[in-house]
């Protein structure tokens, strides 16, 4: 499927809802960029944990991503479709999506400052070309004129079933009951920050996973993007 250079795709959804690997398949599909914007809030977590500064300490996360000088290189290539580097140091998938990261960055992630700083980044990559982006505020604040906004959502449950496969293969063991209340608490946080909350954008096509493989969910955006031409 050919597609126009100015084409932005935003898929918003909640936590382990499926939304980057859709994104990513997506993207590969198209012969588009990709972009996980959560993966940047991660690294922030990611970088904030090891320097021990508190969740809740927005003037010293903001001075720690600026110090850090984290450079995100869009890559077909690469495993998710881009590198992130924080001084001088590739983060792989399994660092940025490590229980301790998860439990920390929804906090990091309400701060106005930090998200006015990310939202810019990621502002600046879409200018690139055609572009899929996944995250929270796509369709409402990052990318407010793209022209297919997804909003992927499924079931509390699904999405734990999910997420701990997605640690057992990590090498990181989780109980269920612990993740669902993980995952609940962080649905929370999203939906009731001050700035930007995880919310459908009004013309968002809304797209349940909870029962539908990856391969059926790629279609069905596929052939929204195909009508949206």
């Amino acid at each position: 499927m050919s597609v126009p250079s100015h084409l932005q795709i935003a898929i918003d959804g909640p936590a382990a809802s499926g939304k980057t690997t859709v994104a990513f398949r997506l993207a590969q599909e198209l012969g588009v960029l990709y972009l996980d914007t959560g993966a940047m809030y991660r690294t922030l977590a990611y970088l904030a944990l090891r320097s021990g500064i508190d969740a809740d300490n927005e003037s010293a996360l903001v001075r720690l991503w600026e110090g850090a000088h984290v450079k995100v290189t869009l890559d077909a290539k690469a495993p998710q479709g881009f590198r992130i580097i924080a001084g001088g140091v590739e983060l792989d998938d399994a660092t940025l999506q490590s229980n301790q990261v998860s439990t920390v960055v929804s906090t990091i992630a309400a701060h106005p400052r930090v998200r006015e700083a990310m939202v810019s980044s990621q502002r600046e990559i879409a200018q690139e070309g055609p572009v899929v982006m996944a995250g929270r505020d796509i369709g409402t604040v990052v990318l407010p004129l793209a022209q297919v906004k997804i909003f992927l959502t499924a079931s509390v449950q699904a999405r734990v079933e999910r997420r701990r496969a997605q640690l057992l293969a990590a090498g990181d063991n989780i109980s269920e009951h612990q993740l669902a209340q993980e995952i609940e608490e962080r649905d929370r946080l999203d939906r009731e920050r001050a700035v930007s909350p995880l919310a459908p954008a009004q013309d968002a096509h809304v797209v349940d996973s909870s029962t539908l493989g990856i391969d059926a969910v790629v279609a069905e955006i596929a052939g929204l993007v195909e009508r949206s031409r």
